[in-house]
């Protein structure tokens, strides 16, 4: 593996020239043997979501794409609403080549301007991807690389039986013990949509939802969490017995020796897509790219599904027998509810504000 370095938000602008003249054929020539591979010398910014998911993307994606074009790869930890903010003001001079995105921020990216479309022909893969990982290319956007689907998650030892709906949420059994994702998670916003499906307010009219689910805080019933780790507090030491959110994390809390589990409710799942990015305005859009093929490619679904409990959205994906209980399959993922980010953007801020008035009550 090659050195690699690790960007903060401060050190990437002093590094942008660096990267750019790497990127303008000033590197080293071939050998004369021929054992130069493709691209040496080249070199790629990427953002990335750190920690874990970090570790897993360099085994799963990094690694293999240098050592198979002889590229380098400089990672800088972003945050999806951090990265969008970022791209968009470097706007005029760009300085990273892939960004990541966990909150629909493509759809934004794409409307301005800020990412430039990826064909069909550009990922040796796109016949073997399930239809959500591509829908989005229709509208200038990067592929989904990673799908975490949001269901339910249940205290096994709790004195409630198992839930099986979304509705369950509502039921007096699981009074005083439910935990709900706030509205600036991504997880409270696409849950809250499911629950309105259910309800039969859907994305157009989700204000019944928002008000049964802010009762529930409002009421004493829910408590509230705005990250993942308050989630896990919420089950440790709060007697949370229900929450919806996402299977991948589900699988964190039992690696942490919760007592629970993912349930799919009998209405199906939503999920939450994480892209794959070529920022607009750099000098090797080609080579981001392939580094975008390579997401999507088996090997790295294998290691996204088996270390982080993401569903593998290439459909020739091979996991471990260990591993293959803890995703959902593919065929399985049909039945799943996605939502345009085009509605959710522009409607989020609303329901935000209703959601707030109601907890703050």
């Amino acid at each position: 593996m090659k050195n690699r370095r690790l960007f903060t938000l401060g050190a990437l602008a002093a590094a942008s020239s660096l990267v750019l003249a790497g990127c303008s054929g000033n590197a080293e020539p071939p050998s004369e043997g021929g054992d130069e591979k493709p691209f040496a010398g080249e070199t790629l910014v990427v953002t990335t979501f750190g920690g874990d998911w970090e570790t897993a993307f360099v085994e799963a994606v990094v690694e293999p794409f240098e050592e198979e074009t002889g590229a380098s790869v400089q990672l800088v930890t972003l945050y999806s609403a951090d990265a969008l903010a970022q791209v968009t003001a470097q706007k005029a001079s760009p300085q990273i080549d892939v960004v990541h995105f966990s909150g629909g921020q493509e759809y934004t990216a794409a409307q301005e301007g800020l990412i430039e479309p990826i064909a069909a022909s550009d990922l040796s893969e796109y016949d073997n991807l399930v239809e959500v990982a591509t829908v989005g290319l229709e509208r200038g956007e990067g592929p989904v690389i990673q799908l975490a689907p949001i269901g339910l998650v249940y205290n096994t030892e709790a004195d409630a039986p198992a839930p099986t709906s979304w509705t369950d949420l509502f039921d007096e059994a699981y009074a005083g013990h439910i935990a709900l994702a706030d509205f600036s998670n991504t997880y409270g916003v696409l849950s809250m949509l499911r629950v309105s499906d259910v309800l039969g307010g859907g994305i157009d009219d989700p204000s019944q939802a928002i008000a049964d689910l802010g009762a529930l805080a409002a009421d004493g019933d829910a408590i509230v969490v705005p990250t993942s780790p308050d989630l896990q507090t919420a089950f440790a030491q709060r007697g949370t017995w229900l929450a919806p959110y996402a299977m991948d994390y589900a699988g964190t809390l039992q690696d942490a020796g919760l007592p629970v589990e993912f349930i799919v409710p009998e209405e199906g799942v939503t999920a939450s897509l994480i892209t794959a990015n070529v920022v607009s305005g750099r000098e090797n859009p080609e080579l981001a790219k392939l580094f975008i093929d390579f997401e999507l490619r088996p090997h790295a679904q294998k290691v996204f599904a088996e270390q982080m409990r993401y569903s593998p959205v290439n459909t020739t994906t091979e996991l471990s027998a260990d591993a293959e209980g803890t995703v959902l399959t593919a065929d399985e993922l049909a039945s799943a509810v996605v939502y345009a980010p085009g509605d959710i953007a522009a409607n989020r801020q609303a329901w935000t504000d209703e959601w707030n008035a109601l907890i703050t009550q």
